[in-house]
């Protein structure tokens, strides 16, 4: 199992204890989870999440997987167990490829499979998978795996063709016409006439197709429509994957045929939840609880999109920090909309730390508040970490160091007999900020020139630093720095520190600067602030 493993760990009387008064957002929505049941009587709990392979697994749907899985945990807490659930993450891989994504190879090819199910357009990317959608969904299932999740993978190809589905699909029959009544009210007049719930799959190209029906015989589950290209009257089954549901009556036909009682969404989703919820009503069934989460942006605050692959996909993340830093970034407001760059990364890094170091000693009752307690479904392992992310970023731009070992010697000076093998998470963090610094920080660092003030300034903050000479006390070292800005005429002592990172770091805003010196060395601060002062940092290279 991965960093995460999600394989329902025994829950600790503790928790179980405090879980009732738990305020976290994952705790509010098991709350609706655990009025249902006590509702309804009913003995087990099913939680659901979907995912369309007509392109890449992103990061959205990793954390609708996450999500979940706390709502879930929070739920078995307030439960106390009582009740087996589990968590169903459904491909519907049965609908028709409507647009080639521009983010994969073979475009000619795949514009040639529009129209056809995604499960039977070719695979374009080598792999040994026999369609697009098999190989985005062995993507997807590898990546939940390597995080731990427990989970059940539904293919909706698999359970229409098995009959899995067939029972449902004569209910929607037998409820045809309330199916209309719901649906053609919001679509527009040419749409309406063509619209039916139910896509025959078209027995001479393969394609899903989008026809009005011309007959419906409840009693032995068949319906007619004609061939739109060749007018003939095709007459099929409703059962045995001869046909898929139009998406909002598949959502409400899973639900039902699934028995779902939970399932989030993203906000733009929320017309299409109420609809699909109708439809669940008018088959019989009972809508799963859940809620609209915000959607991630890009980094001009466009939706991220898996067609059009302007997000962050989950390997690049996962290429420049630590999974549990990805979990926390989904556990942070939900409800919010969050650009998802590679630029929010430093942050989430410190911040699970951080929380991860508070998780320690904290009652059971806190524990539930913090979300290193939703992350691993428990209180997380214990870290040495005496140097942060974001302090890590800024030695190997002052050190100009992309060499791990170089990075090592300024940190064992820092921490005496520190090596990658006493600490092998900072150890971790060390190759993260390497490639984070040669992909992201690097290219747009921008050095200056300092001002008249702040060149004096400099220079005082030298003389300062110099007869501390080996000193590793980051306080004694902030406490300098800090002193040094007050003797000066800077409007904002803040104007100072953003001198420091702009003429020394290339940069708009940086670490402690303190805590930076004590790593990097009081002399070699001085030598930078030499360069500095002097103009080499800012010349062209």
């Amino acid at each position: 199992m991965g960093p995460l493993s999600r394989t329902l760990p025994a829950l600790d009387p503790a928790a179980v204890a405090a879980a009732p008064d738990a305020r976290a957002w994952p705790f509010e929505e098991a709350r609706k989870v655990v009025a249902r049941v006590e509702k309804t009587g009913q003995q087990s709990v099913v939680f659901e999440t979907g995912y369309g392979p007509s392109g890449l697994p992103h990061i959205g749907t990793f954390g609708e997987v996450m999500r979940t899985t706390m709502v879930r945990t929070a739920f078995r807490l307030l439960t106390e167990d009582r009740y087996p659930t589990s968590l169903i993450s459904f491909s519907d891989d049965m609908d028709g490829l409507r647009k080639v994504p521009t983010n994969v190879p073979m475009q000619e090819e795949l514009a040639k499979a529009i129209g056809l199910p995604v499960s039977r357009v070719p695979n374009p990317f080598g792999s040994a998978h026999a369609s697009f959608a098999a190989h985005n969904n062995a993507r997807l299932r590898a990546f939940l795996d390597d995080f731990g999740f427990d989970y059940d993978f539904a293919s909706s190809s698999d359970y229409y063709s098995s009959g899995r589905f067939d029972a449902a699909l004569l209910r929607m029959l037998e409820v045809y016409d309330d199916v209309m009544e719901i649906i053609l009210p919001t679509l527009g007049e040419e749409r309406r006439a063509t619209y039916s719930p139910f896509l025959p799959i078209c027995p001479r190209t393969g394609k899903v197709l989008q026809v009005p029906l011309i007959e419906r015989d409840i009693a032995s589950g068949r319906i007619a429509y004609l061939d739109p290209e060749t007018g003939e009257r095709i007459e099929t089954t409703v059962t045995g994957g001869n046909v898929k549901c139009q998406w909002k009556a598949d959502w409400a036909l899973r639900w039902y045929a699934l028995g779902v009682d939970y399932e989030m969404a993203g906000k733009d989703l929320i017309d299409s939840v109420k609809l699909s919820s109708r439809i669940v009503k008018a088959l019989g069934g009972n809508p799963p609880e859940g809620f609209n989460y915000e959607l991630f942006l890009d980094k001009e605050g466009a939706k991220i999109s898996k067609s059009k692959g302007n997000g962050i996909s989950i390997e690049e993340w996962l290429t420049y920090a630590n999974p549990e830093s990805l979990s926390l970034f989904m556990f942070q407001k939900p409800r919010a909309a969050k650009r998802l760059h590679f630029d929010v990364i430093p942050k989430a890094v410190d911040e699970y730390y951080a929380f991860a170091a508070a998780a320690q000693d904290q009652d059971a009752a806190a524990l539930l508040e913090n979300p290193a307690f939703h992350i691993h479904s428990a209180r997380p392992a214990a870290y040495d970490l005496p140097i942060s992310f974001a302090l890590l970023l800024n030695l190997v731009s002052a050190a100009n160091a992309e060499d791990a070992s170089v990075l090592w010697g300024f940190i064992e000076r820092y921490v005496p007999g520190a090596t990658p093998q006493t600490h092998p998470e900072l150890a971790r963090l060390v190759g993260f900020a390497i490639r984070y610094f040669a992909d992201f920080v690097k290219p747009t660092k921008v050095f200056r020139a300092p001002e008249p003030m702040e060149a004096d300034a400099l220079r005082a903050l030298d003389e300062a630093l110099a007869p501390h000479s080996g000193s590793t006390d980051a306080e004694a070292l902030q406490t300098i720095v800090y002193e040094v800005g007050k003797s000066f005429a800077f409007p904002n002592l803040r104007d100072w520190f953003k001198a420091l990172y702009q003429v020394l770091l290339g940069q708009d805003q940086g670490p402690r600067f303190g805590s930076f010196i004590a790593l990097y060395g009081v002399d070699e601060t001085r030598a930078l602030i030499a360069q500095g002062l002097s103009g080499a940092l800012a010349a062209p290279r």
